[in-house]
């Protein structure tokens, strides 16, 4: 069980427009719906998502509706960014136009109290200028954000589903906390991953392993293999790259 209000969704994610990836769309709109919904969801998507969407929409009786923006992402890049975190996305090598993910939490200033001590400033509005990157004068002292400040990283999420294996996926991944990565063949049947434009468990830590991500989560298993048969994947992916494991329902994470 999550604990969880769908009423708290603003931004929607949609990587490409196959029926197993976005059919749950239209019950989560009129959950929202008959939620008395006040805000606008914003849904991305790659090109001729609206086309896609509208298309849905038509299969349906609305009988409660809500404010929807579909915005279609025509090139890779960052296409999101607030105060506090960007998302970026690029195009990836599968049978219709699909798109992988990274979301990124802005990068932090924090205070190096050890070098700010050194002029006795330890508590003065000017640090919250020096935390925004400006250079300060102390007492006559000049005090650069490149002294006087330490960058901490923010974390990285990336989603890779689906794709073969091509250069971008590797280079969206590139220095990853987190990958969640589709692994939906085992090794032996690479040639059928090829054939639907998929991954096999090796392929997936690859990505990993290149991308010099941190952590590798599979998902997009598919059907053929029975629950105990995914520790085989997990098995294979571990030779290449070893802190992975295999998604399960419900799974919580902390990175």
């Amino acid at each position: 069980e999550i604990n969880f209000s769908p009423t708290k969704i603003n931004k929607i994610l949609i990587t490409h427009w196959h029926g197993d990836h976005i059919l749950g769309l239209p019950g989560l709109i009129q959950t929202l719906a008959t939620s008395n919904y006040q805000g606008t969801l914003n849904i991305f998507g790659p090109v001729n998502s609206k086309k896609y969407f509208d298309s849905i929409n038509k299969m349906f009786i609305n009988q409660n509706k809500i404010s929807v923006k579909l915005i279609e992402i025509k090139k890779n890049g960052c296409f999101y960014k607030d105060v506090c975190l960007s998302i970026e996305a690029i195009y990836l090598n599968h049978t219709a136009p699909c798109l992988a993910y990274s979301i990124k939490e802005n990068d932090k200033r924090k205070i190096n109290l050890d070098y700010t001590k050194k002029f006795g400033l330890t508590k003065d509005p000017l640090l919250g200028k020096l935390q925004k990157g400006f250079t300060i004068n102390y007492k006559g002292n000049k005090i650069t954000p490149e002294k006087g400040t330490i960058i901490h990283k923010g974390r990285k999420i990336t989603l890779i589903t689906d794709t073969s294996l091509c250069k971008e996926a590797i280079d969206i991944s590139k220095d990853s906390d987190l990958l969640i990565c589709e692994s939906t063949f085992t090794k032996e049947l690479v040639n059928k991953a090829k054939e639907y434009q998929h991954l096999t468990s090796e392929q997936a830590a690859q990505i990993a392993k290149q991308s010099k991500s941190k952590r590798l989560i599979l998902t997009h298993i598919s059907q053929r293999y029975k629950l105990d048969e995914a520790k085989k994947i997990e098995y294979e992916a571990k030779k290449i790259f070893k802190n992975v494991i295999v998604a399960e329902d419900f799974l919580k994470v902390e990175i």
